[in-house]
């Protein structure tokens, strides 16, 4: 079959640029001939892309690496202006918060991709379409394929929470646009359903979404004995060298990633967004917590993003022992990112409860504390199993709903456990994975999000580091083989193809149990 799918950003870095990447290259292994629309200027050096085509000249040009490419990138020309959701830079472009662009903006992007789309129908008589986000993916297939090919819509969190959701009066009636002409709706989760039904409310949303979560690559994401672990780190430092900076241009991702030695210490991750709403900052407040009980563990930080001066701010605060600084970060919170004023507030509650002789242990474990963090920059997808591979445990600790825990699933399939705030998407991963768990080890899985969500981070992990090895080395190997089992990116795609088709009898309801969430996936 000739599939298209229409994401409109990047085929490299977090959420749904891993998903569509991923995606395509399960549907091309499935049989089916790709053509993916996307905005990403490196696509040539992506080795499963067989062929890229732009309108650079001013015509539609394909240039190929085979007589018959499988999988082929396409690069609307949109102009300068790319609208996103969530503020970020992009080579080449102007990213602007939807938010924040004038409507002549949104309706020139919205022309230039359906004119693309329409001629790439034409140009490889596409059978079925895959639309991301829900704005603008969706109406952009509305109005390029004008009834005449099937589509399907898959819905990603940001487009929903941060856009259409705070602004539905001007964002919304182009979503429904989108969806009303969808044969299928795919979520990642319920709570995505949920929230999707209430934003959207229209009749006979609800009888058309299904479960579509995205899946592992459980070849690359798999638990490595020690000596391969710490190969695998050594050469992941090696291959990215300094060209990541690690932090305010101090070190590279190398040296950051090459100062660390999974045979000679504990290693906990957090990969993703650098961004308030990703509750970093709880993790960082944890960390002294943690590392007073288990002195040689070690904490690495692997994203970018708006926030990333802010926890800066924190990391030295803490080095320093300097309460009232710490507090001061609190206080200030969003605005460290440029955004309005809001104060952390479970970060706050945690500092605010610092008394006595548990405030001095706290402050005379910090600065140690703070010297035992790296952070690496982005990396790419393709990179983080041979980090996820040396890790004991990954932390996933966002205050905002998720659509679904990826990156939970990858660190268990990599036998790491994921430890998750305890909502949204992320408790749907941990309800599939806590069976992998036995009984008294369960709630290491999951944190509350409030007041408590610093505490229960650093006891969690202190709990899972001091763990007998024997016990944790079982555990890690339950956790994998769940997550191998429950997941995994052919049966995604195979779900893909037929909510493109509308044959909603094939795909688990959004009302479906976490089990069968997992089993749908995997």
């Amino acid at each position: 079959m000739r599939f298209l799918v229409f994401h409109g950003y990047l085929l490299r870095g977090t959420g749904s640029n891993v998903y569509n990447a991923a995606l395509a290259r399960a549907l091309v292994a499935l049989g089916h001939e790709v053509h993916l629309l996307c905005q990403d200027r490196h696509a040539r050096e992506l080795e499963w892309v067989d062929a890229v085509a732009d309108w650079d000249e001013g015509v539609l040009r394909v240039e190929a690496r085979s007589a018959h490419p499988r999988l082929t990138v396409y690069r609307p020309p949109i102009g300068r202006v790319l609208p996103v959701y969530v503020a970020d830079e992009y080579e080449g472009f102007e990213a602007k918060p939807y938010p924040q662009c004038s409507d002549s903006e949104i309706e020139a992007y919205l022309a230039a991709n359906v004119s693309a789309v329409e001629e790439v129908v034409r140009h490889a008589h596409i059978e079925a379409a895959l639309a991301n986000h829900l704005i603008m993916g969706p109406v952009v297939l509305a109005r390029a394929l004008a009834g005449a090919v099937p589509y399907a819509v898959k819905v990603h969190g940001s487009a929903l929470e941060y856009t259409v959701r705070p602004h539905y009066s001007r964002f919304g009636p182009y979503a429904r646009e989108g969806l009303d002409g969808a044969e299928a709706v795919l979520v990642g989760s319920r709570h995505t359903a949920e929230s999707l039904w209430e934003v959207m409310g229209h009749a006979g949303l609800e009888a058309r979404t299904r479960l579509g979560p995205p899946g592992v690559d459980t070849a690359t994401f798999r638990p490595r004995p020690g000596p391969e672990a710490a190969a695998a780190l050594s050469s992941l430092a090696t291959r990215v060298g300094t060209a990541t900076a690690s932090w305010g241009g101090e070190a590279g991702a190398g040296a950051a990633l090459g100062s660390l030695d999974p045979l000679r210490e504990p290693i906990v991750s957090y990969v993703g967004k650098l961004i308030v709403s990703k509750g970093v900052d709880l993790l960082l407040a944890a960390w002294p917590l943690v590392t007073a009980e288990a002195p040689d563990a070690r904490l690495c930080v692997v994203g970018f993003g708006t926030y990333r001066d802010g926890l800066a701010r924190l990391v030295a605060a803490l080095a320093r022992a300097d309460l009232e600084e710490l507090r001061e970060v609190a206080r200030l919170g969003r605005e460290l990112e440029g955004g309005p004023a809001g104060e952390l507030a479970h970060l706050s509650a945690f500092l605010d409860d610092l008394t006595g002789e548990r405030r001095d242990r706290y402050l005379a474990a910090a600065p140690a504390a703070a010297a035992s963090v790296v952070f690496t920059g982005r990396l790419e997808h393709e990179d983080l199993p041979d980090l996820l591979g040396a890790c004991l445990a990954q932390v996933v600790p966002s205050t905002f709903p998720e659509a679904f825990g990826m990156v939970a699933a990858e660190a268990a399939a990599c036998g790491a456990l994921p430890l998750s705030a305890s909502h949204s998407g992320l408790a749907e991963v941990t309800d599939i994975l806590r069976p992998a768990l036995d009984p008294p080890l369960g709630d290491l899985l999951a944190f509350a999000r409030g007041p408590s969500s610093v505490e229960e981070i650093a006891e969690r992990l202190v709990r899972w580091l001091r763990l007998d090895p024997t016990v944790r080395d079982r555990a890690r190997e339950s956790l994998s083989t769940v997550a191998h089992a429950r997941f995994g990116w052919e049966r995604v795609a195979s779900g893909v193809v037929a909510a493109a088709h509308g044959r909603l009898a094939d795909l688990p309801e959004a009302g479906a149990s976490a089990s069968a969430v997992g089993e749908g996936s995997g």
